[in-house]
């Protein structure tokens, strides 16, 4: 059974882990190594995620394989200003659902997900946006199938390497 508990600054070695990890899960055979380990290291440094934890528009939950009391996946969210992008206030932002690739097809990610929605429709906000590496078909199907719509592009640099990620929507009301 997965349970999903929101992070505190308390689990920021277990985010650290389960960020660096998933990540690395999801992109390295994409990417040059050396980009890949540059972004990781600027990504999530301690110092970084400590930021995050600690901005009160931003939210981190875990997915926690009750079975083995480990995490598995995780979910990031942002409001107002720690948007990455838009800074609509009346928009709300996924930035990260990742999971271990062990726990693909579990309906991990669509608990995240669910879990995202919920947070977003209890804010009361107009639309859900998040952006997806064009190269990523797997959360790109994901997402599409889960109602978004692509509406615009945006630069991701990971390390030196600039790649395009497609922007996607959700309107809630």
């Amino acid at each position: 059974m997965i349970q999903i508990t929101e992070v505190g600054i308390g689990d920021l070695i277990k985010l650290q882990t389960i960020s660096r990890s998933t990540f690395a899960q999801t992109f390295d055979e994409h990417n040059n190594p050396d980009d890949m380990q540059a972004y990781l290291n600027a990504s999530f440094s301690a110092e970084k995620l400590s930021a995050e934890l600690n901005n009160k528009n931003s939210a981190f939950y875990f997915a926690i394989d009750n079975n083995i009391n480990t995490v598995v996946g995780y979910l990031k969210v942002n409001t107002g200003d720690a948007q990455s992008e838009k800074k609509d206030l009346n928009a709300f932002e996924i930035e990260r659902i990742y999971v271990d690739k062990a726990y693909f097809g579990k309906k991990v990610g669509q608990i995240l997900f669910d879990k995202a929605i919920e947070i977003a429709k209890s804010k009361k906000v107009s639309y859900v946006w998040l952006g997806v590496w064009e190269e990523n078909h797997r959360a790109l199907a994901f997402y599409t199938k889960n109602g978004f719509v692509a509406f615009d592009k945006h630069l991701f640099k990971l390390g030196n390497d600039e790649q395009t990620d497609i922007m996607m929507k959700l309107i809630l009301v």
